[in-house]
C-alpha cells in the first residue's frame, strides 16, 4: 500500500476511543473549488506544547486526504516550522508589500504538496500601508482565493502578544493547544480570557496535545470547559486529543512529520482523526472566510490595537 493509501486507511480508523467513524472522501481530481479557503488560527497560551507540530502534522494528514492546504507561519519572534520541516524561506511578505516579489514567489513548498507563506516582520505593518499597497497585496492574494486552497492554517506564537491576538481575532475559528500540565491549562484559559475581553471572541475549540490516554484528554477539557463558561461566558468545543507518543521526537530528529515517518504511531492516528474531523466540520458562517477578507481582518485587528493608527 502506497503511503496516501496508507494515511487513509488509518484516517479511516482513527485513533484509540475513535474507531467505527466513517472514511473521509477524497476530493475529486481537477473539480473546481470556488468557495474561500477556511481560515484556523491554532494558539497556545504556554508554548512547548507541540502547537507547531500539530498544524504542521494535521496540514500534512489534510493533504493526503486531498484537502489543500496553505500554512501560514506567524511565530514571528521564534519560528520554526521551517526548522521542523527542514526548510529555509528566503522571502517573506514583507518582500511582497515592498513590491519585491509576488506571491508565487515566496511560497515555500512542504510536504504532501502542502505550501507555507511566510510571514512578514510583524502585523503591525498591516496598519501602515499605503492605499497603493494594499491594493498591490489585495491583488496578489487574489491569486491564492480564487478556489486554490481549501484550508488556511495560522500557526500564531505561544502566550498572548498583540501579534497572537490579532491573527487569532482575525480568522474564522481557534483552536487552542494545550497540555495535561497545569501551567498549560492555566495559559490556555488566559489566551481565551483576553480574546473575549479584548477582542470579542465568543468561540473556541480545544486540543489536546500529549495526552497520556483518551481519559486525561477530556479531563483537561472538562476543567477547561467548567472555568470559561463559569468567568468567561464563551462557548468551547472539544476537537479531541494527541496522545503522547516517543515517535513524535524521533520524528523532530530527522526533521520529518511523524505522520509521513511514523504512519501508524498512536500520534499519527490522532493527527488523522482530527484531519478527518476539520475537513467534516462545516465552515463557520461568520463573515472572516477568505484570503483577502482574512487580511483585512488582521490590517483593522492591528490599526486598533495599542500603538496603532486607530489608537
Amino acid at each position: 500500500m502506497d503511503q496516501a493509501g496508507t494515511l487513509r486507511k488509518l484516517a479511516a480508523d482513527g485513533p484509540e476511543g475513535l474507531q467505527g467513524e466513517r472514511e473521509l472522501p477524497l476530493a475529486e481530481p481537477g473539480r473546481p473549488r470556488s468557495r474561500p479557503p477556511r481560515v484556523i488560527a491554532v494558539s497556545s497560551g504556554k508554548g512547548g506544547v507541540g502547537k507547531t507540530n500539530v498544524v504542521a502534522n494535521v496540514a500534512c494528514a489534510l493533504a493526503r486526504l486531498g484537502r489543500r492546504v496553505l500554512i501560514l507561519d506567524a511565530d514571528l519572534g521564534l519560528a520554526n516550522l521551517d526548522v521542523l520541516l527542514g526548510l529555509a524561506p528566503r522571502f517573506t511578505l514583507a518582500h511582497v508589500i515592498a513590491g519585491e516579489k509576488t506571491i508565487e514567489e515566496i511560497l515555500v513548498p512542504g510536504p504532501a504538496g502542502v505550501e507555507i507563506l511566510p510571514a512578514a516582520s510583524g502585523v503591525q505593518e498591516l496598519a501602515e500601508l499605503q492605499e497603493p499597497q494594499r491594493l498591490a497585496l489585495l491583488r496578489e492574494l487574489d491569486r491564492l482565493d480564487g478556489g486554490r486552497y481549501d484550508l488556511l492554517l495560522i500557526d500564531t506564537a505561544a502566550g498572548i502578544s498583540s501579534n497572537v491576538l490579532t491573527f487569532s481575532a482575525a480568522a474564522q475559528e481557534i483552536l487552542v493547544v494545550a497540555s495535561p500540565e497545569p501551567t498549560s491549562i492555566t495559559d490556555a484559559y488566559a489566551l481565551m480570557k483576553v480574546l473575549a475581553a479584548k477582542h470579542r471572541e465568543r468561540h473556541f475549540r480545544l486540543l489536546v496535545n500529549s495526552a497520556a490516554d483518551p481519559r486525561e484528554g477530556k479531563e483537561v477539557y472538562r476543567k477547561l470547559s467548567l472555568a470559561v463558561d463559569r468567568f468567561l461566558h464563551v462557548s468551547l468545543d472539544y476537537a479531541g486529543y494527541v496522545l503522547h507518543d516517543e515517535y513524535v521526537p524521533q520524528a523532530v530528529r530527522q526533521q520529518r512529520l511523524v505522520v509521513e515517518l511514523y504512519p501508524y504511531a498512536r500520534a499519527s492516528r490522532c493527527f488523522l482523526a482530527l484531519a478527518r474531523q476539520v475537513a467534516d466540520r462545516p465552515a463557520p458562517s461568520a463573515p472572516k472566510g477568505g484570503l483577502q477578507i482574512f487580511w483585512r481582518q488582521l490590517a483593522t485587528q492591528a490599526a486598533e490595537a495599542p500603538g496603532g493608527r486607530g489608537t
